[in-house]
Order: structure tokens, then sequence, then C-alpha cells
């Protein structure tokens, strides 16, 4: 380890020490010292007519209710899961493995085929990672104010910081602002990303229980520059010190080049679900038997995906020459979706909910482009009308739920069946099985997509068909034993982008200049087995996650690693005369070796390749995590191992490195008042 190196981590260390000691004075008048233990409780005195009542309120009455109305609440305890959760998406990445530079794409270590969403969606995949679709929102409930401030620090010059602001007006409207802004350098040159995500929601409910409404406008935009990757490979893999600083590294596009490229994704929605019951109101002190409702949903969202260059790439192709430079390709999505629904919920036959779906969609281009083979059209346009049903009940220990959606009118949606059903054997083992049958369009740019290169122009609505999934899954969660899930997908069409370059188009660096979409001809048959366990001894704890993967597929289109594990070993206790909870570990991560899916930036999409393997490296994560009160400081070395080994090997993509070693703090805290 270097002289700066050790520098950093003294200062660091100092920093947390700073934050944990200034977390652990503050807070005093947090929700009126609220108790360490989740499940402990306060007493607020609130002023009312010159009286003062007192009410009693805990952690678990801030609740978080997604968009399918399943509900959880606040939680500000410190475990493992927080650990994996602690990063740019907020989520675990078990089955992602990150580019160097957080907020550029993240390559797929597993893929999840099962989409509820019906209708395609503007496609450029790879930069939707830090997007919020509307079933992403959250809305609160919450008995008083309450802040989270989520910060840590990027790679090189930037922040991330996310603020979320929730409070009530009345006990029965909620609202809520979110805001992350994010700025990070990156270690490679022209590696920048920036993003800006707005959301504000509200809930509201009347008094006498019958009408409920919510809703939320949602505005992001998402910038990052584009290098194309490193031109030559040989500067990261030799080990060589004058390139151990990766600004030095050469990459595709940059200003030496004149081939500066930037991407960029924005998007506006506006979106409201209301309902009202006709008998039989929620809040009612003696529960009906029944309840009828009937409801209304309403979207309507703009968004583009724009690739600015300002001279042509030979990357890209150049024979024959660009339409115009500099390059702007822009493809925009205008949808607007709304649905009426009637719910009849019932204590012994559950819930029933049947409605009807009303889908509009306007993809365009600029310009129709006339070509010697024919003409592409510059516009998708048109209207969905499907018609669906859910259902929902428990009987003792089972659970089942299921949902379907059938075309009445449009081109573009199919079908959708969810069937599932679960069993509590008893308090330490439960099961359950689940499947899914759809058939939808792929995504808008693999239906049509026009470029400035001229080797980007494809129209394809009339000659692609419907992807089709059929998919089967069971999973047991043991006490003892852990949680098992394992799920058999067949897929029909499946579409994917791959590149039709020669081996000398690909000596010349060409490969990229010919990626198209394809759907494939033959059947796949996709096995994902995943298990996890938490075994424990004293304050000492191993947590292991491992998934098996098998593919049974004529063409090599859809590759991935047969084996991924993460196994994290953490000692845990509490410190300071138990004013701080301290959590300290090694986390171990490997995938095995595969044909790791390229990077194409001018369509913000991954492709096919079947050249290369890639993966095989380990990556080892040291970390400290402490939690003061409803503050937790997280502290990590991320890719520790690159200290003492020499082996640069380690890829996300061809020519896109992982990371390198680098330190990384950051804190989650969270006010109530």
């Amino acid at each position: 380890m270097s002289l700066q190196d050790a520098s950093m981590i003294r200062h660091l260390f100092f920093l947390f020490l700073f934050f944990g000691s200034s977390a652990l004075h503050s807070q005093v008048d947090s929700l009126s010292q609220l108790q360490k233990s989740q499940d402990s409780t306060l007493t607020l005195k609130e002023d009312r007519k010159e009286k003062k009542e007192a009410r009693t309120i805990s952690i678990k009455d801030y609740l978080i209710i997604s968009q399918d109305r399943d509900t959880t609440f606040v939680d500000t305890t410190l475990t493992i899961q927080k650990e994996y959760k602690y990063n740019f998406l907020r989520r675990d990445d078990f089955e992602l493995m990150p580019f160097s530079n957080l907020g550029q794409p993240y390559n797929s270590l597993a893929e999840e085929l099962r989409d509820n969403w019906l209708y395609p969606r503007i496609g450029a995949t790879a930069k939707h990672f830090n997007y919020k679709e509307a079933e992403n929102v959250l809305y609160y409930n919450v008995p008083t104010p309450m802040t989270e401030l989520f910060f840590k620090t990027t790679l090189e010059q930037g922040q991330l910081l996310d603020a979320l602001l929730t409070l009530n007006t009345s006990q029965r409207l909620n609202l809520s602002v979110f805001h992350r802004g994010f700025r990070s350098l990156g270690k490679y040159q022209f590696d920048q990303a920036e993003s800006s995500n707005f959301v504000a929601t509200f809930n509201y409910l009347t008094k006498n229980g019958k009408y409920q409404i919510r809703g939320h406008i949602a505005a992001q935009n998402l910038d990052t520059e584009e290098n194309g990757g490193l031109s030559n490979r040989e500067q990261f893999e030799s080990g060589n010190e004058e390139f151990l600083d990766r600004a030095r590294a050469d990459v595709l596009f940059s200003s030496s080049s004149n081939t500066l490229a930037d991407n960029r994704v924005l998007g506006k929605r506006y979106f409201l679900d209301h309902q009202v019951n006709l008998f039989g109101a929620s809040n009612d002190s003696l529960q009906p038997k029944s309840r009828l409702s009937i409801g209304h949903v309403f979207s309507y969202e703009t968004r583009f995906y724009q690739f600015l260059q300002n001279n042509a790439a030979t990357a890209f192709g150049t024979d024959p020459a660009p339409f115009e430079v500099p390059i702007d390709d822009k493809a925009n999505l205008k949808t607007m979706y709304n649905q009426v629904f009637a719910t009849f919920a019932n204590k012994t036959l559950g819930k029933i909910t049947a409605n009807i779906n009303y889908y509009t969609y306007d993809y365009f281009f600029n310009s129709i482009l006339i070509r010697d083979d024919g003409q592409i059209d510059n516009r998708l346009n048109g209207e969905e009308i499907n018609f669906g049903g859910k259902y929902e009940n428990t009987l003792g220990r089972i659970s089942l739920s299921g949902e379907f959606s059938l075309n009445i009118s449009g081109d573009l949606s199919g079908t959708l069946f969810n069937g599932r059903a679960a069993y509590r054997i008893n308090d330490n083992n439960s099961v359950f099985g689940s499947i899914h049958a759809s058939s939808k369009m792929p995504n808008f740019n693999t239906l049509l997509y026009q470029s400035d290169y001229q080797n980007f122009n494809w129209q394809n609505n009339t000659v692609f068909e419907k992807e089709d999934i059929k998919s089967i899954a069971f999973g047991w969660s043991s006490k003892l034993l852990g949680t098992l899930t394992a799920s058999y997908d067949v897929i029909d069409n499946y579409t994917y982008f791959a590149s039709t370059a020669s081996e000398e188009d690909i000596a010349n660096g060409e490969e990229r200049a010919f990626v198209r979409p394809f759907q494939s001809q033959g059947t796949i048959d996709y096995l994902k087995v995943k298990w996890a366990k938490e075994f424990r001894w004293r304050r000492w704890a191993l947590m292991n996650t491992v998934m098996y993967q098998n593919v049974s597929q004529e063409e090599n289109v859809l590759n991935v690693p047969q084996l991924v594990t993460r196994n994290t070993l953490y000692f845990s206790k509490e410190v300071f005369k138990k004013a701080m909870y301290l959590q300290t570990g090694v986390t171990f991560r490997y995938f095995t070796a595969y044909n790791t899916n390229a990077y194409h930036p001018l369509l913000g999409e991954f492709y096919v390749q079947n050249r290369e393997e890639f993966g095989g490296f380990p990556m080892i994560d040291f970390f400290i995590n402490a939690k003061i009160r409803q503050t937790r400081v997280y502290l990590k070395a991320e890719h520790l191992n690159t200290v003492w080994s020499k082996n640069y090997d380690y890829y996300a993509a061809p020519d896109y490195p992982y990371r390198d070693f680098v330190i990384r703090f950051g804190l989650v805290w969270n006010f109530f008042s």
C-alpha cells in the first residue's frame, strides 16, 4: 500500500470518528428520544385547545407504501442486508457487475425475464438503472415529519446525496419530496456521470374512509460521458506504474481524437391513482364483511434518449459517411395510461379486481429516412386496450394471488398471467410456488431506430414477433437451512443485440459499427437456482449467497456465468456502553468466466459477443459500519485484493475495466420531529 493510501486511511478513520461522535451527541430532540430498539415507544405531547393530550408513537408508525400497496415501516437497524444495499442503486446488486464509475451501466450476471409491464419501453436499457419507473416510487404515511439523508463519496470529484422529506399536514394527508443529486468524475478520462432525480408524492384519505387518492410527479435527468472504453488494453493489463494513474490510459473517444461523446436520458411523469368505496369504508370501527370500490389510475410520461458526438468515430462506421456531423441521435416516447377498475373484497372469498386498460403511445424521430432498400418511418404510434383482473386471498396458512391481462386491440401487447401460492408450514418454514406467462413486443429501439450514423437505422415492427416467456418458480424458506429459490424459464423469440462484423472489421476496431437487433429462432431454456443462508456463532456471522445457472439454447445469445457467489464474514458488537453498534467484516465475491456481453455507447445497450470470456477473478471488500441512534455510518475498502494482486484482468465488459482499490465512506441519517 502506498503512503498516499495510508494517509487516506488515517484521514478517513478520523472522519469516521468525527461522524460517530457528532451523531452520538445529536438527535437529542429527534422524535423525543426515540429508543434504540425498533419496538420501543415514546410519548409526544401536543397542545390541542390548550389541553395536553399524550399519544404513543413507535417507529412502526412510520409507514412506507409501495405501488402495489405493500406496506413496511422505516428501518433504522444495521444489518448485513443494509450493507449490501448501501450502494448507488440502494438495492442488493448481487446479480449485477458495475462499471468503474458510479452512474455508468451495470452488466448482468443473471437475467430477470418476468416483467409485468405489458408494453414496450423506450430501450437504452443500460442507461436506466438509475431511472425511477412508476412502480419504483414509494409513498409515506407518518405521524410526524421525517427526514432521511443518504450520502456516499464518489470516485474522484463529485458527490452522491439522496434527501427525503415526508410529513403530514393532517392524519389523512401525507406528502413527500425526494431528490437525488449525483456527480462523479471517475478514474478514467471522459467518464463523468451525473444525474438529478426529483419525485414528489402525496396520498390522502377522507375522514369517512370512502375516498382515497395518491399521486406523484417525477422529473429525471441522467447525463453521462461516453469514452468508448480502453483503446489499448495492454496499458491496463500490464500493471505499468505510469498507467496505474488511470487518467493516463488511452480511451476510444477523447479530445485528442476529436470524438467526444455523451448520452442522456430525460423523463417527466404525472401519476394519479384514486378510488372510492361504494360500501364498506376501510376505516370502519367494525370491519365490514364485504367491500366494493371503483377506481381510476392515470399516468402521462414523456421521455427521450439522446446520443451526442462532436465528430464521426470509425468505431461506429464512417463508410458510408454519417448523414450529419456533429452526431445528434434522439429517440422520443410519449405515453398515456388509463385504467378503470372495480374491486370486491370479502373475508371469505378474498379480493377480486377487474380492470380495463387504455394505453396510447407515440415513439418518434424527427425525420423519415428514404434509402435504396426502402423507407424507414419516423414514428410508431397507436392505442392498446386490455382487459384484466387480479385475485388475492388468505386461507389459514395458505395465501393465493394471481393476475391476468388479455389484449383486446392493438399491436404491441399480448397476454399476461401470474399465479402464486404460499404455504406457511410453521413459524420456521414456508414454501411458495409461482407460474408466469407473457407475450408482448420487444422494446421500441429494437422495432425502430434512426441515427446520423448510417449503420444504425432499422425498422422491424412488421418483422419481429412477440416475445413469449413461460416460467415456473418455487422457493423454500427455512430458519435452519436458509432460503432456496429456483426458477425455470422457456423463452421464444428472444430479442437481443449482436454484431455482424467480420474478422477483418473486428481487427479494424469496427465490431460495434455492425450491431443490430435480432430475434432468436430457437427456444431458450434458462434455469436459475439461488441459496442464501447466514450462520452465526456468538458475535460472528457468515452470510452466504450462491447462485447456479444453466442455459440450453441453439444459439449462444443468452450468456450468464454458471456460478456466482458472495460470502461475508463479519463481527458485530455494541460498544461505548452500548451507545454504538459496530459491525466489521470482509466480503468475497466471485463469478465464473463467461462470454460477457459488450457495451454499445451509441445505443445505450449491451450486445452479445462470443469471442472472449471474462470473469473468474475474486473481489474482496473490507468494511466497518456503525450505528449511533438513527444514524448508520459506513466505511469500505473496495476491491482490496488489488493492493497485493498484480493480475489486472478484471473487466466488467470488453474494454471496460471494473474499479481498482478505493476507499469510500458515507452515512444514512434519519431525523424524526
